[in-house]
């Protein structure tokens, strides 16, 4: 909808409100005010929350506090109006939410809610999204977002029919809405090796996945102790919904992106499935080779995701593949430890020299992971103009820059940036908790890429941020490299109509739904004994895993991904 209708649509829409006396007393807020009433002057627009747009004055604003349950990551728990960015958001709408994250097994955790009822007033499901929707524990949204959610259907508009369920409910509101391609300071998928290792060997260029191994079974060998404890070559993360953690890196060795279960041909636009094929078999192999060398960490097959991060955390392990927002938590422990050799540096591997490596995405709309409303909600309405709130523009650079002249300034151009005491402070773990950022980083509705004047969303994808947030060890870095920024090793991606298969819709229950877990099932028994097996043994225990993946149903998983294939290609939305 373009500017000038929106503004006469929430004109006429409070004009019919007030007519109707539309108040609810306090489990039910009132609509935002006009349009123009709500558009933020130049003042609003830095960010400054002294003079940011908040709800209006006849909003319901007496205080309340909703449960808020992420599954997606782990976290310090605690209310979100204990932080500065929390405060600042509970003053404009009255609303705080208990913070609480996971701990265990994800599926044990949802299924326990299910089954007693007791369920958070929101929650970030992740991957466990096809649960609470089979249970019916999320509520459809689209009413409420017709009535309180201006601002998020205008952000989310080029999304909406992406964001819809087979029977055309809104259930979850995904994160985040893109608006132009920024590079992400964090790599995407990548082996990553310590910075130590590329210094003892003068910085080579690593490009294929045997170059790889062999710097680190050298280094491993000259350096068989590191911080007091045993040297550890190669980790791998396979715990709870991360096992894809261990199978994405086969076909991206490949030259091929990240589709989920599939790889699709750029000429023919033919899916088939990855977990067979002969790139997979070699993936797997070289980790059954590096295990009988002795560079693998047998513990990490069974290790939780905090024992991994924690590992990683000692400068301990030499190599891994992960994504960078994974190991986020490692990566700043060991920049407050202060020691840059023990750092990482990611880089896009390949099995064969020659191969284009397409590890970066092309700009992409995730609809099956986000937030939603319970069942159990006490008051949807409320949480809904609270999201409404928190993605108008101003109010977005606050959560994602702060308040002008304490954590980023303005230079004379409008160009956001921060100076060096301001990126050594954001980037502390501590001051991130206490401020709001750890908060309010992710998992909420949001928007992504570039605002409206050109600023990005996020500091740490921010040109000017970026060039002066790199350490004396980051720069060192990026001149033997010749870069200028680290996710400048990767080629540009190439444009895929249908990128990524992965996202589209998939009930609980459904033939690829289950195809999907019993897959995961079967490479979860059969991928350890792969990779500990005696290198002798590794053929003939392949094959037996290939004959137990063939009596799955390959053809109808295919047979489904290719109508995502064609169905997006041709236009529609799925």
């Amino acid at each position: 909808m373009k500017a000038t209708k929106m503004r006469f649509f929430l004109l006429a829409l409070v004009i019919m409100l007030a007519l109707a006396g539309c108040t609810k007393g306090n489990n039910e807020a009132k609509d935002s005010s006009s349009a123009s009433a709500n558009s933020p002057s130049a003042s609003e627009s830095s960010g400054d929350p002294s003079s940011s747009a908040s709800a209006s004055s006849e909003a319901d604003k007496t205080p309340v506090t909703f449960s808020y349950f992420n599954a997606a990551v782990a976290g310090k728990d605690g209310n979100t109006n204990e932080t500065v960015l929390g405060k600042l958001l509970e003053d404009q709408t009255g609303v705080n939410f208990k913070m609480e994250h996971l701990v265990g097994d994800l599926n044990t955790k949802l299924g326990v809610m299910i089954a007693s009822g007791d369920l958070p007033d929101v929650m970030v499901p992740d991957s466990g999204i096809d649960k609470m929707l089979d249970a019916k524990a999320f509520i459809p949204l689209n009413e409420l977002l017709d009535k309180y959610g201006p601002n998020i259907k205008k952000l989310y508009g080029p999304y909406w029919e992406d964001m819809k369920s087979p029977d055309g409910n809104i259930y979850i509101i995904p994160f985040a809405a893109n608006n132009g391609f920024v590079p992400d300071m964090y790599q995407p998928g990548a082996f990553y090796i310590q910075r130590g290792v590329l210094k003892e060997f003068g910085y080579p260029k690593i490009t294929t996945l045997d170059e790889y191994f062999d710097l680190i079974k050298k280094y491993k060998e000259k350096h068989p102790q590191i911080n007091g404890g045993d040297t550890i070559g190669f980790d791998v993360l396979t715990d709870d919904w991360r096992f894809f953690t261990l199978t994405n890196p086969a076909p991206n060795l490949a030259g091929l992106p990240n589709e989920g279960e599939v790889f699709v041909d750029m000429q023919s636009h033919h899916a088939a499935v990855t977990g067979d094929k002969d790139f997979m078999k070699r993936w797997i192999q070289k980790l059954n080779e590096a295990n009988s060398q002795g560079l693998l960490d047998k513990e990490s097959l069974v290790a939780k995701y905090d024992q991994y991060i924690a590992k990683l955390s000692t400068g301990r392990v030499l190599g891994f593949f992960d994504y960078g927002w994974q190991i986020i938590p490692a990566q700043q422990n060991l920049l407050q430890a202060g020691d840059d050799d023990r750092r990482y540096m990611g880089f896009p591997l390949v099995f064969d020299k020659g191969t284009k490596d397409q590890y970066m995405d092309p700009p992409k709309f995730v609809a099956n992971r986000g937030i939603g409303i319970t069942s159990k909600a006490q008051d949807p309405a409320r949480i809904i103009q609270y999201f409404d709130n928190m993605v108008k523009e101003e109010n977005q650079k606050l959560l994602f820059w702060g308040e002008k002249g304490k954590t980023y300034e303005v230079d004379d151009k409008g160009r956001f940036y921060q100076t060096d005491e301001q990126i050594k402070q954001t980037q502390n773990p501590d001051f991130q908790q206490s401020y709001g950022f750890k908060y309010y980083s992710y998992y909420w509705p949001m928007g992504a890429g570039l605002f409206s004047d050109g600023n990005s969303y996020f500091a740490d994808r921010q040109p000017e941020v970026i060039e002066k947030s790199y350490s004396e060890g980051d720069k060192t870095l990026l001149n033997a490299y010749g870069l200028k920024v680290f996710t400048d090793v990767y080629s540009p991606p190439d444009e895929r109509k249908w990128y990524p298969v992965w996202t589209a819709n998939k009930q609980q229950g459904s033939p690829e739904q289950i195809f999907e877990q019993k897959k995961t099932d079967l490479q979860r028994k059969a991928f350890p004994k792969l990779i500990l097996a005696a290198p002798a043994k590794f053929d003939a225990l392949w094959n037996d895993y290939v004959a137990d993946f063939n009596k799955l149903d390959v053809k109808a998983y295919e047979d489904w991904a290719n109508g995502v294939v064609q169905d997006r290609l041709n236009g529609k939305k799925r």
